[in-house]
Order: structure tokens, then sequence, then C-alpha cells
């Protein structure tokens, strides 16, 4: 398939979960991708792992939580293929899980750093390449926690609202510049920022809130996020689009 060919995408967090299955899915539809993440090893995985199926890929080590990196990221992006078209914005974390009276700041200041000021930093560059190139497509990966509350994670709440609501900003003011930005938000998904931190139980008694009584897979994500990557979605900016298999329906 090649709903992106000649396409130059970027990934953020591109290492492992979501953000590696949009990269292979991106490549697979025959963009060449561009592999951002603070893990060399997962970062150089996912490389080889696009390079082995036919697909033209390369790794740029960045901290997504960096102004700086994230704007040598988008020079490296076009040092090597002259352009950027396309960027999911995927990076985040989870943090610490406490009632917000008993958050610590520095906590608060880690999970806003990557997960809210890193996709601005990332859109800021982006975007400033993409006004050259003459158009783009931003998608940003927020959660259904842009919609809803995670008890005891006030700072992911408060971070994925704010993805929401920059997304909607950026679609307003790039609208006319051939510019789309829209927001995906995952429900649980069977990643490694899941399986980390939560057991077996707690695993199946999220899935079983879910219409679909399962977690989500990376890929099932990477599907929308391709779509909305693509001219398929052409008249569709702005939008926050949840993938929670039924799970904020109820």
């Amino acid at each position: 398939m090649s709903l992106l060919k000649d396409k130059v995408a970027v990934v953020s967090g591109a290492g492992s979960g979501i953000g590696r299955a949009v990269a292979e899915a991106y490549a697979r539809e025959g963009a060449k991708v561009v592999i951002a993440d603070i893990n060399v090893e997962h970062g150089e995985a996912t490389v080889k792992a696009i390079k082995e199926n036919g697909g033209d890929a390369f790794f740029v080590k960045a901290d997504s939580s960096k102004a700086e990196e994230n704007q040598k990221l988008v020079q490296a992006v076009v040092a090597q293929y002259g352009r950027l078209d396309i960027a999911c914005n995927n990076a985040g974390m989870g943090g610490p899980a406490k009632p917000t009276g008993e958050y610590d700041p520095a906590d608060w200041d880690r999970v806003i750093a990557l997960n809210l000021s890193g996709v601005f930093y990332a859109c800021r560059y982006q975007l400033e390449q993409m006004v050259k190139n003459g158009g783009g497509s931003i998608v940003n990966i927020a959660s259904i926690h842009g919609e809803v509350a995670a008890p005891n994670s006030p700072a992911y709440t408060a971070s994925k609202h704010g993805v929401v609501g920059l997304t909607k900003n950026i679609a307003v003011e790039y609208g006319q510049k051939n510019i789309r930005c829209n927001a995906v938000g995952p429900g649980y998904i069977e990643t490694p920022l899941l399986s980390d931190h939560m057991d077996k139980n707690t695993i199946a008694a999220i899935a079983a809130k879910c219409a679909m009584n399962r977690l989500g897979t990376p890929q099932e994500v990477a599907e929308l996020v391709v779509f909305l990557s693509s001219d398929k979605s052409s008249f569709t900016t702005g939008s926050y689009i949840i993938a929670d298999g039924g799970y904020t329906a109820v």
C-alpha cells in the first residue's frame, strides 16, 4: 500500500509501543520515517525492523521534553530527507500514582515537561518547517484522559487535556496554510507503559470496563494515526478522536 508514498515522517517515542507501531505503519505505507527516542537501543531496533521490511528509516536520539532537542530533530530530518510532511508526537509518560493533594511538585513538572511542553516544542519546530514545505499533517497522541479523569494521576490528566487544547489551537491557526493537526486519544493499550505499572488483575479489570472486553493493540491505534496523517482525512483537522474499545462510552 502507498497512502504515504514519498512523504517524510517523524515519530517521537518510536522505540516501543504505540510509537513503534506508528513508525512501522508509516513505513509500510511508503513514508521515509525518522525514529526519535531517548532510548538508543529501542530506537535502533525500530529502524532495523523497518529496513528489514524494505522501508527507509533512520534514528535520532532526542529528549522530547527539551525545546532545543526538538529543534535539532527537525533539522536532522530536513538534512536527511529535505523536508517534513508528517509528524506523530507520541513520546509521553504516566508519572507516579498519588492524589492531587499529595502529588510531588517535582513529579508534576517532570510529567508536564514531557507530555505537554514536549508536544508544544515538537509542534513549534514542525510547524515552522511545514510552512516552508507548503503543508503537512501533525497527529498528537493524547489519551482518553484528555477527556475524562484518571484518578491519582493529576499531572497526566492535565497534560493530556492540554494536548487536546493545543491541537485545536494549531488547527485553527494553520488551517489556511495547508497544515492539519489532530489528536488521538488511545484507551488502555497493550504497551510497556501499561504492563510496567499495573499487575495482571488490574489490567483484567480495566479490560472488563471496555465494551469490547479487551485491551487495544498498538497496531490498532497506528491505523487511525495513518488515516489522520494521509490525504484520506484531508477535511479533518482540530479533531480529537478516541480509540478505546468503548471504555468512555458509558
